[in-house]
């Protein structure tokens, strides 16, 4: 069996361990086109405030490929994929008997006036950009950020942490927007206003020039580094190319099998079920890539296995201060707050079940709420006054407490 993997991240690592749990002699190739050994993308804004050394930037160690005799193609582009073989740029192909597509997403650069004219331009998805904008950093360094979104955020975390002069702009009225709602985004946003990082909200770039950006709010910012950052799109053009279903991501059932045979699709180019929402959407994030590619894998080497209860979830800091967030907000809200702590709790209710959180600077119960969004654990099966003021083990029944505990299950 020749089974060949697109991409280089956590999806395709999880691949990796999939086949080889059930088949241990098919050969497997990767293609990638990054120069790098699988490393984590996260880390990239720890590498560059100097947290994270080079050598604990990779998400398996060196000998990880070796071990599992997969051959890895460095710095190659797919660029089609057929019926049987993949071929590259330079026209080489590669055949396979399965193929996984886990392409990732790319930084999403809209078109902004005088955009051309900025030489020290970059974005922040990979350990190269993250190098690249090392090189040009230094002491009150003014940095301009288009986005205040995660990808911004934390590159101008980083950027503080070597006294850069940042400002960061965005079209909405708030920050993370995407995963904080109002009031939390607010305490977020006082709290990195407080280490010197500046905001201007509900406002465009109208017009760059070499060094400066021109605002639709009428105000004008010097730069000496621009960073873009307002979002990504899934790398969905090989699939969708090749007659696969494409719907802002790549369609896949549960067995992450697209609609092409013997195509696999897992991680940030995929559509998943957010089974706290009920909705199909894009879930950006490291632990629902890696599941997926382990998903893909074991199927694609002849298990079978399904890939169920993902949601949305991230678990986050910046400028020291955490946060953890999953699931759906829309529901019946609970909300405690200590502002002067810097401490944000919000727990939504529906249809008798737990559906999503926000948790800032307090964030040590956040696993008991996450398996409770995920295992759907109906509200009368536990103590809810216990469950907002403080989650134990104790808020739940004598046998959901067993099962948790052990996998036990007992008649009442």
């Amino acid at each position: 069996m020749k089974y060949v993997i697109i991409g280089n991240s956590a999806a395709a690592i999880g691949a990796v361990q999939g086949i080889r749990e059930t088949d241990k002699e098919g050969g497997i190739t990767i293609i990638t086109d990054e120069p790098h050994h699988t490393y984590s993308r996260p880390l990239i804004s720890y590498w560059l405030e100097g947290k994270v050394a080079d050598d604990k930037m990779y998400y398996r160690d060196k000998d990880f490929y070796k071990d599992n005799n997969v051959e890895v193609l460095y710095s190659r582009r797919a660029e089609k994929i057929g019926k049987t073989s993949v071929t590259l740029d330079g026209g080489e192909k590669v055949k396979y008997d399965k193929l996984l597509v886990a392409t990732g997403s790319k930084p999403f650069v809209p078109p902004m006036k005088g955009l051309d004219k900025v030489k020290n331009q970059f974005t922040f998805m990979t350990w190269d950009s993250a190098k690249a904008i090392k090189k040009k950093v230094k002491k009150n360094t003014k940095v301009l950020i288009i986005g205040a979104g995660l990808i911004g955020l934390k590159a101008a975390e980083a950027l503080y942490h070597l006294n850069a002069d940042i400002t960061v702009v965005d079209l909405a009225d708030r920050i993370l927007p995407s995963i904080l709602d109002v009031r939390a985004g607010e305490i977020m946003q006082k709290h990195i206003e407080s280490k010197g990082t500046k905001f201007i909200l509900n406002a465009s770039v109208e017009e760059f020039s070499a060094s400066s950006a021109k605002l639709t709010n009428g105000e004008t910012v010097d730069f000496d580094i621009l960073i873009v950052a307002v979002g990504v799109r899934p790398n969905t053009e090989l699939v969708s190319e090749a007659g696969g279903k494409v719907d802002r991501g790549i369609i896949t059932d549960d067995t992450q099998q697209t609609t092409i045979k013997n195509v696999y699709a897992a991680g940030d180019c995929t559509v998943s079920h957010d089974c706290s929402s009920g909705t199909d959407k894009i879930l950006a994030l490291l632990p629902n890539a890696f599941m997926q590619g382990e998903i893909a894998g074991k199927n694609m080497a002849g298990n079978e296995a399904h890939y169920q209860n993902a949601i949305p979830m991230n678990a986050i800091g910046f400028y020291g201060l955490h946060i953890i967030t999953a699931g759906s907000y829309d529901g019946e809200e609970f909300v405690e707050e200590d502002a002067q702590k810097e401490q944000y709790k919000k727990l939504v209710f529906k249809d008798g079940l737990l559906k999503g959180f926000i948790l800032m600077g307090d964030v040590a119960r956040a696993g008991i709420y996450t398996s409770m969004i995920k295992e759907r654990i109906p509200l009368d099966n536990v103590d809810v006054e216990l469950l907002k003021d403080r989650p134990q083990m104790m808020m739940f029944g004598r046998q959901r407490r067993l099962e948790k505990l052990g996998g036990i299950t007992v008649k009442e």
